[in-house]
C-alpha cells in the first residue's frame, strides 16, 4: 500500500507516509515542558508504527494557553526524553511553533501582578485586534523568540520545525483580520510577509533541519485566520521558493467554533479538505499532506492513489487506535477501533481544560497507568450484559488470557449504541459497536445472544469472576397523566418501538432529549422542547452544538428553559416558569427524556458462592460511553 511506502521530505526518509497532525492534549507540565504522560503518549503512537508525529502548538514564549513550551534551555531535557523515545521506534519528531494571537508579556505582567479582570479584559481585546496593533519591532522580536525555540528544539533532537500558519502567522495572513495599512497589510505581498521572514530566519537559525509549514486555508463558508483559498496556490509557490520543504494543508479557524477544523459526525463528509489539498499541491513540487476526517486505510491510501496528497494526518483516528497503522500492516485493517468523530474526549475535554482521553480507548492519555496484561491465573469469566461496557470487558478479559462468555439478553449487541445512532448525523456512532463485536469475536469470547443471565445458570457455570454491565433504563417521572396513551419513551421512539406524529413535546433538555426533539422535527413534527433548568444541551458536544442549534431554527423547534412540567393533559402540557406562572403547551403527543437510572442486578447469591463480582458501566452510575469504556476495561484488567 502507498500509505506504508517510504517518503523522502527535505533529504531525510520517513519510514512511512502516515502523520499524527498537531493536536492540543493538555498532557505538558504547567510550564509547557513534556511530561511522562506526554512522553507516554506520542511513544505509544510511534510503537504503534506512525511515521512523523508533530507536537502541536510548542510556544516559544511564556503564555497563557495550555500548550508545550520550550522559551528557556532549562526545558530542553524533557524534549529530548521525547524525541529519544519516539526515534526508538524509528518515527520523526516534528514541533509546531505558534504564537497566540496576544500580547503574552503585557498579559504576563499583569497576572504577575494579580490583576486578574485587567487579563480576562486584554485578552478579549487582544484576540480581536493585537494583529492590527502589533508594532513591527515587536512582530521581529516575535521571529527571534521562533528562531530560538527551533534552536532549542534542535538541541533536543527534533528533526522537523513546523510553522504554525493559523494563529498569529494567520491572522497577519487573513484578509477577514488583517486591516493594517503598513508593509504588513493590504496586498497578498504584505499579508504574507511575516510568514515568509520567519521562514528565512528559520532557515538561516536550522538550516539543517526540516521546514515545514500548517497551510490553513479560508474557504468561503468557514474560517477567518489564514490565506484565502483563491490565493493558496500563490502562497504555496512562495513558501516552497523560500524554503519550506513540506506543506501541511487544513481548514482555517479562528471563528470559534472547532468544529470548522475538527468536524464532528456528520458535519462534513469524509476526506472533507482533500481537494483543496490537491490544488495545493498541484502548485508546488515539494511534499504535500492532508487531514480532515480520513477514517480508515481505505480512505487514506484512496487519497494518496488520488494524486491530492503526499503524507496523510491522522489525528483522531490515531487517538481511538494507536495500532492503526500496525494493524494495517499485518493486513488486519478490520480490526482497527475506528474513530467515530464525537469529539467527545477530545475536542471537548481540551475545550474544557481537561486532558485529551478517548472515548472508546481507555488507555488513550493514560498509557503509563493502563495497558493489558496477561493474567497470573486463566479464569473463568462471566460477563452480563452486551452493551459497550460488556463489550469492553469481554475483550480486556479474553485478551488477558481468561475463558469469557458473554449474556445479553437482546438478539443484538451493542446496547443503548444501537439507538444512540439513530437521530441525525449519528449514524457513525454505529462503527463503536461494529468495532467493539470484531473486537470479541477475534478474542474468541463465548456470545450466548437471546439468553438472559440468571443467578443459578451464573452458578451452574462455576464462574471465577463475574462482571455485571446490565445498563441502566429510562427515567419515568411521577406526574399527573404519565400514564396517558398520548405519553411515549425517547428510548422507544429512537428504537422505532413506539410512533409519534403532529404537535410533539419533548420533556428534559439533556443529551438524549436534545437529539430526539431535533430528530423528530426533521420527521417533520411540531417540536416543543421544555426544560425545568435555565439552558439546554448538557452534554452535547460544543461542536456539535452549532449545528443543532441551527436546525432547531431550520425545523422552527420552540424551547422552553426555566419551565417545570406539572401535568399531563390529552391535548396539552401544564409547566410552570420560574415567575410562578402557568403555562400551556398544546401538544399531540409527550415524549419523556428526563434520564435514566441503573438496572438492579442482585448480586448477593454470587458473593455468597465466592465469586468475585464487579458492576460496570450504568448499572454502576449513569454516565456515558467513555465512562462504560473505561470501567468495563478497568474491571477487566484487575482480573
Amino acid at each position: 500500500m502507498k500509505i506504508l511506502e517510504p517518503i523522502t521530505v527535505g533529504g531525510i526518509l520517513f519510514k512511512n507516509r502516515i502523520m499524527f497532525p498537531p493536536l492540543t492534549t493538555g498532557y505538558e507540565d504547567k510550564d509547557g515542558s513534556i511530561t511522562s504522560q506526554s512522553r507516554a503518549f506520542y511513544t505509544r503512537l510511534a510503537k504503534g508504527g506512525v511515521g512523523y508525529i508533530v507536537l502541536g502548538d510548542v510556544a516559544p514564549i511564556r503564555s497563557f494557553a495550555p500548550t508545550p513550551k520550550l522559551f528557556e534551555d532549562s526545558q530542553i531535557e524533557s524534549f529530548r526524553l521525547l524525541a529519544d523515545s519516539i526515534h526508538l521506534y524509528g518515527a520523526k519528531l516534528g514541533i509546531q511553533i505558534f504564537h497566540p494571537e496576544y500580547d503574552c508579556e503585557a498579559l504576563n505582567t499583569l497576572f504577575d501582578n494579580g490583576k486578574m479582570e485587567q487579563v480576562r479584559t486584554r485578552l478579549h481585546h487582544d484576540m480581536q485586534f493585537f494583529v492590527n496593533e502589533v508594532t513591527e519591532e515587536s512582530l521581529l522580536k516575535i521571529i527571534e523568540k521562533m528562531c530560538d525555540c527551533a534552536i532549542r528544539a534542535e538541541k533536543a533532537g527534533v528533526d522537523v520545525i513546523q510553522i504554525h500558519g493559523d494563529r498569529l502567522v494567520g491572522a497577519l495572513c487573513s484578509t477577514k483580520m488583517n486591516s493594517r495599512t503598513d508593509k504588513f497589510g493590504g496586498s497578498l505581498e504584505n499579508r504574507t510577509r511575516f510568514a515568509l521572514l520567519l521562514v528565512d530566519a528559520l532557515k538561516k537559525a536550522v538550516p539543517n533541519m526540516i521546514l515545514e509549514y500548517k497551510f490553513p486555508v479560508v474557504t468561503p463558508e468557514r474560517g477567518k485566520g489564514g490565506i484565502d483559498e483563491v490565493d493558496a496556490p500563490q502562497f504555496a509557490k512562495w513558501l516552497e521558493e523560500a524554503g519550506i520543504d513540506m506543506l501541511h494543508v487544513a481548514q482555517a479557524n479562528h471563528t470559534g467554533n472547532l468544529a470548522d477544523t475538527i468536524p464532528p459526525m456528520g458535519v462534513q463528509p469524509y476526506c472533507f479538505f482533500v481537494d483543496i489539498a490537491g490544488v495545493v499541491k498541484n502548485a508546488v513540487s515539494i511534499p504535500v499532506s492532508a487531514v480532515g476526517r480520513i477514517i480508515d486505510p481505505e480512505m487514506a491510501e484512496g487519497v494518496l492513489e488520488s494524486g491530492k496528497a503526499d503524507m496523510i494526518g491522522l489525528g483522531r483516528a490515531l487517538l481511538a487506535d494507536p495500532d492503526w497503522i500496525n494493524k494495517t500492516v499485518a493486513g488486519k485493517a478490520c480490526d482497527i477501533r475506528r474513530c467515530i468523530s464525537c469529539n467527545r474526549g477530545c475536542t471537548d475535554n481540551i475545550q474544557n481544560r481537561a486532558f485529551v482521553a478517548c472515548v472508546l480507548n481507555a488507555e488513550n492519555g493514560f498509557e503509563e497507568t493502563r495497558s493489558v496484561t496477561p493474567a497470573l491465573v486463566n479464569k473463568k469469566v462471566i460477563i452480563i450484559g452486551g452493551g459497550p461496557a460488556g463489550l469492553e470487558a469481554a475483550r480486556v478479559a479474553a485478551k488477558k488470557g481468561h475463558n469469557v462468555t458473554l449474556f445479553e439478553k437482546e438478539n443484538r449487541l451493542g446496547g443503548q449504541l444501537n439507538i444512540a445512532d439513530v437521530p441525525p448525523r449519528k449514524r457513525e456512532m454505529y462503527r463503536a459497536v461494529q468495532d467493539l463485536v470484531r473486537a470479541v469475536e477475534v478474542e474468541g469470547v463465548s456470545i450466548k445472544l437471546g439468553q438472559t443471565a440468571t443467578i443459578q445458570n451464573i452458578i451452574d457455570l462455576s464462574p471465577d469472576a463475574v462482571i455485571v454491565a446490565v445498563g441502566a433504563s429510562s427515567f419515568t417521572p411521577t406526574l399527573s397523566g404519565v400514564e396517558g396513551q398520548n405519553v411515549c419513551d425517547a428510548w422507544k421512539i429512537l428504537s422505532g418501538e413506539q410512533k409519534v406524529q403532529g404537535r410533539v413535546a419533548v420533556i428534559g433538555g439533556g443529551l438524549v432529549g436534545c437529539e430526539t426533539a431535533e430528530y423528530l422535527a426533521e420527521q417533520g413534527c411540531k417540536v416543543t422542547l421544555i426544560e425545568m433548568e435555565d439552558t439546554i444541551a448538557d452534554g452535547v458536544s460544543s461542536t456539535v452544538l452549532p449545528t443543532l442549534l441551527e436546525n432547531y431554527r431550520t425545523y422552527g423547534v420552540e424551547v422552553f428553559t426555566g419551565h417545570t412540567v406539572k401535568s399531563i393533559k390529552v391535548d396539552e402540557l401544564i409547566c410552570e416558569n420560574k415567575e410562578n406562572d402557568e403555562v400551556r403547551i398544546a401538544c399531540d403527543y409527550v415524549v419523556l427524556a428526563i434520564g435514566a437510572r441503573p438496572t438492579k442486578f442482585d448480586i448477593s447469591e454470587l458473593t455468597k458462592n465466592n465469586i468475585e463480582v464487579v458492576k460496570v458501566g450504568d448499572c454502576s452510575e449513569v454516565a456515558d460511553i467513555s465512562h462504560a469504556i473505561k470501567t468495563g476495561y478497568d474491571a477487566a484488567n484487575a482480573l
